[in-house]
């Protein structure tokens, strides 16, 4: 699951959850569910679809929320609009997309293709989800065997082509396995593009299990700091004569 936090020229924190509606209940009546299984023109694909995206009544209130439907009943987008500019900034879209991606037996070993994910889009754009891929990037202290290597690095590859950047924090995890063989992991990544990079305030995992093996990721965006010039003299009062 993943929080999702990001504060507009509203005086307020407005506020997207991307979940996995196999493995997290869904939150209560203050946010509205957008996801394939309700829109009668996108039918899910072949197979119950895994991802949703919540989002607060809030926020729909203030900003334009549409749903962007993939070929994959396993990726989902919200695609948010405000006239007044998101951020601070110019940009007036932002694209959030949430995946799942499961095994499979032939190349790229995952049900949703490197290039799909990280399309090159002028604005800004979040993907997030769950990844079930091992990386060295993203849990620096876990052995890999060739073919974890193999696989991720494909899909971290295409993003940094994007170019998108990794917003976790190196080998904080976020999936603790209910059984005491299985060694925590890094399987829930989120990922900005270029556009989007300088908006993120930060990534962090600070909210108890809500049931699931996943814990919540929180991303919060908001404008960059402004740093204030320093200030000058005042020439006309300084004493040049004493």
């Amino acid at each position: 699951m993943f929080f999702f936090h990001f504060f507009t020229a509203l005086p307020c924190c407005l506020t997207l959850i991307c979940l996995l509606l196999f493995k997290t209940p869904p939150p209560d009546d203050r946010f509205c569910q957008l996801s394939r299984d309700l829109c009668p023109s996108h039918p899910p694909a072949p197979g119950c679809a895994r991802v949703a995206i919540y989002v607060s009544r809030t926020l729909t209130q203030h900003l334009s929320c549409s749903t962007f439907f993939h070929e994959s009943s396993d990726m989902l987008s919200v695609h948010v609009f405000s006239p007044e500019g998101l951020f601070g900034s110019p940009h007036r879209s932002l694209r959030v997309t949430s995946v799942y991606l499961l095994c499979t037996n032939s190349p790229p070993y995952r049900s949703i293709l490197p290039k799909r994910l990280f399309s090159f889009l002028p604005y800004p754009h979040l993907v997030l989800g769950d990844f079930n891929l091992h990386h060295p990037l993203a849990d620096p202290c876990r052995s890999l065997s060739e073919r974890e290597f193999n696989i991720s690095t494909r899909y971290f590859d295409a993003a940094f082509e994007g170019p998108y950047h990794l917003l976790n924090t190196p080998g904080v995890y976020t999936r603790f396995p209910f059984d005491a063989i299985s060694r925590p992991s890094v399987l829930d990544l989120a990922f900005a593009n270029t556009a989007l990079s300088s908006f993120v305030s930060s990534w962090d995992t600070p909210l108890p299990s809500t049931g699931s093996d996943h814990v919540p990721c929180v991303i919060t965006l908001k404008p960059p700091a402004i740093m204030l010039p320093p200030p000058t003299p005042h020439w006309a009062l300084l004493d040049l004569d004493g």
